[in-house]
């Protein structure tokens, strides 16, 4: 299928490892220009080689700035004035105690999580409808329908992504612009399978077994009963960002192995 991106220009925000990486990818396969971006010039730097190895002919650059910073933000429109597809991608995420959840660490998750996209769309949706087209998604998560217990303030962010990107969408309504949520599930990443590692040899058990645990006591509704890889995730948010999905917005796509168990 051809999918229209091709010349298309592209930014990921975190996009330096992870769904970010694999959707950058993605879109560079479709032969999109795509930007990525990270912290440091170091990650920037290796996921570019990374990335130009496995496709010599991507067009890709980089930009290193904190996306979930003002300031960061500032970097990256300075460096990159236009869009045609925007992936709000930049997130953190980790386990703790509801109770013991302070008011910075509840502010730097809504900041990280939700003002950066807000920033992002904000700077850059306008001119993609002026133009008449453009492409905006949010990765949220399927912990926006299914707050985690151990994990509430990311579960609150996912929650507020797909308020604002629901929100973006009517406003940019009959612009050509669509706006869109990806809600993965329980995904394959350097990160999380780095975090499944320390916590198997922690616990004297495999990685196989730290999963099949975790998706038999925190995501017992999985369907595929696996994780997904970001491949899997990739495959849909390239999807979304296309010419092809133009009849697609204000939606909230999920690829999280069906672990939200509702119809939506």
């Amino acid at each position: 299928m051809e999918l229209g991106l091709n010349g298309k220009h592209a930014l990921v925000t975190g996009s330096t490892a992870g769904i970010g990486y694999a959707i950058a990818r993605g879109l560079a396969a479709e032969g999109a220009h795509v930007v990525l971006t990270g912290r440091t010039e170091a990650n920037v730097d290796a996921a570019l080689a990374r990335l130009r190895q496995a496709m010599p002919e991507a067009k890709v650059s980089g930009v290193a700035a904190d996306c979930a910073t003002a300031e960061g933000a500032a970097t990256v429109f300075e460096r990159v004035p236009e869009l045609d597809v925007l992936v709000n991608n930049l997130g953190i995420y980790g386990r703790k105690p509801v109770f013991e959840i302070d008011d910075a660490e509840w502010r730097r998750f809504f900041e990280t999580n939700v003002m950066s996209g807000i920033r992002f769309t904000r700077h850059y949706a306008p001119g993609m409808a002026g133009r008449g087209w453009g492409r905006v998604l949010f990765v949220s998560s399927e912990s926006a329908l299914n707050i985690p217990p151990e994990m509430i303030h990311y579960g609150m962010t996912k929650t507020a992504q797909l308020a604002v990107s629901h929100g973006f969408a009517m406003e940019l309504a009959g612009t050509g612009v669509t706006v869109n949520a990806l809600l993965p599930g329980p995904t394959h990443t350097e990160n999380t399978d780095r975090m499944r590692a320390e916590r198997a040899k922690a616990a004297g058990k495999t990685v196989a077994e730290i999963e099949a645990d975790f998706i038999a006591n925190f995501r017992p509704t999985s369907l595929i009963r696996r994780f997904t890889t970001s491949d899997e995730v990739a495959a849909l948010g390239v999807y979304l960002c296309s010419e092809v999905a133009s009849g697609t917005s204000g939606a909230a796509m999920r690829v999280d192995g069906g672990v939200v168990n509702q119809i939506m």
